[in-house]
């Protein structure tokens, strides 16, 4: 892979761990609704937008709502959330995110974020890493979430890299789908059976290394 120009970035689960909020957030307007959901189920929705993980929950709660009603719960639920993250800082940055991100730049490749989160630029002004990236492509810019590859082709784009050249990063199923379906490289961060698609899967990117993917 000596042309790779680029590497795009998921953020949660592999530059910080904000699954954790939106899991709080979201048990939380499913007991308003009169259920509950655990862990595994919540699996479901990593790297899922956040119409389609309301969705997902209403399915498995049985319940049904108007669309004026899911667009209220949705932003009940995104102000909860951005409640928890406000007090995010560098401390929450996961191991090696920096450092990963700070060789491929240094390397002058290029970097980019595809998020689901219509917060990520927020995110990470507080993590305080916004400079460590060419290019920020969240739910606010794209139509179709992941598994939908829009969002990795249009970081791609607008970093102004084909995207054969470039190498996804992700820890959600779907985000790797999202990877393979723009055909990209794609890095799995997570476990091996569970990212099966990935084209390699690392702990976290404490394990990563720049000389693995790109030739000096």
């Amino acid at each position: 892979m000596t042309q790779i120009q680029a590497f795009i970035f998921d953020l949660d689960g592999v530059i910080t761990d904000t699954a954790k909020f939106h899991f709080i957030a979201w048990q939380k307007l499913a007991r308003r609704l009169g259920f509950d959901f655990d862990h595994e189920f919540n699996e479901q929705l990593k790297g899922v937008g956040r119409m389609d993980s309301l969705n997902l929950i209403l399915a498995h709660g049985g319940v049904t709502l108007t669309e004026a009603e899911k667009i209220a719960q949705a932003d009940i639920k995104n102000d909860d959330y951005v409640e928890l993250i406000k007090d995010m800082n560098e401390t929450d940055l996961l191991a090696g995110a920096r450092e990963a991100l700070e060789a491929i730049r240094a390397a002058g490749l290029k970097t980019g974020l595809a998020s689901a989160s219509k917060n990520a630029p927020a995110i990470l002004e507080r993590l305080g890493i916004t400079d460590l990236f060419d290019t920020v492509v969240d739910a606010n810019l794209v139509v179709n979430g992941k598994p939908d590859p829009e969002v990795f082709l249009k970081g791609a784009q607008q970093l102004g890299v084909a995207a054969a050249d470039c190498i996804g990063v992700e820890d959600a199923v779907a985000g790797v789908q999202s990877i393979k379906s723009a055909g990209m490289y794609a890095i799995g961060v997570g476990a091996a059976d569970v990212l099966t698609q990935a084209d390699v899967v690392i702990d976290g990117l404490h394990h990563f290394k720049l000389s693995d993917y790109v030739k000096a």
